[in-house]
């Protein structure tokens, strides 16, 4: 047994970790969402959810500090109502991921990212105006931060609100960085305070960290050279399939 998982389950967990890191550093976002739905396949919910907390915290540190710590204090000042209400509602929400069933969760989350996304992929492109940033930023960041609280994934609708103000790609992947990364502070305080995060489940969170790392450093080179249309297509593909796969797991039950 490795940190109490059979051998092959753990070799499992290290694989899904290497590709939540590439695709993470390739779009800036994704690690937990691949994390939870890739490990709760063969793990149990919240085995899968404390898995993921060490790395996305780690990672969103390098991501949020990339451009230097000017640039990332920058995005906190301009984009403070957002990371206040993820904070607030991570929070309050936290204490309902032994309460709330796993379908319910994926289906409340999955199918607006869904919608969004597939509707913007045909074409149908919603560029919000800029009067409405404030108000967009409050409910992104209450409706994020709730899921985040309870499945320790709240980037679809921070996706969602950069897309929809047409953010510039090394702007839009810092921000998630700084975001992500407040937001897995307040994470990893809520669930030390669940029990998620505890002596039997810390070891198992920290040994995925290195394969998620060096997965993040391979698509960190990818994103570098991708054409910002390009990013943005990409960036709405996997939101798309990350959402479809709640969607699934939601009706699968």
């Amino acid at each position: 047994m490795i940190f109490g998982i059979e051998p092959m389950l753990f070799a499992a967990a290290v694989a899904v970790a290497l590709f939540a890191g590439f695709v993470k550093g390739a779009v800036g976002f994704a690690l937990p969402m691949i994390l939870i739905s890739g490990l709760s396949t063969f793990l149990t919910a919240e085995l899968a959810l404390a898995g993921l907390i060490l790395a996305t915290l780690l990672l969103n540190v390098a991501q949020a500090f990339r451009q230097g710590a000017a640039a990332a204090w920058g995005s906190v000042k301009r984009y403070w109502r957002l990371i206040a209400c993820v904070m607030l509602a991570i929070v309050v929400s936290a204490p309902l991921v032994t309460v709330l069933p796993d379908r319910v969760m994926y289906l409340l989350l999955g199918v607006p990212i869904a919608a969004f996304t597939l509707s913007q992929l045909l074409g149908r492109q919603l560029i919000l105006p800029a009067r409405s940033r404030a108000r967009a930023e409050v409910a992104t960041g209450l409706v994020g931060g709730f899921f985040g609280g309870i499945s320790g994934v709240w980037g679809p609708p921070v996706i969602a609100y950069l897309l929809s103000f047409n953010t510039e790609k090394i702007e839009m992947v810092r921000v998630q960085g700084v975001v992500f990364l407040i937001g897995a502070v307040m994470l990893v305080g809520a669930h030390l305070g669940s029990g998620v995060l505890n002596a039997q489940t810390l070891p198992f969170s920290a040994a995925l960290v290195l394969p998620a790392a060096l997965g993040m450093a391979a698509g960190v080179r990818v994103q570098d050279r991708v054409h910002p249309d390009r990013f943005r297509k990409l960036t709405l593909v996997i939101l798309t399939i990350a959402a479809l796969n709640l969607v699934r797991r939601g009706l699968m039950g």
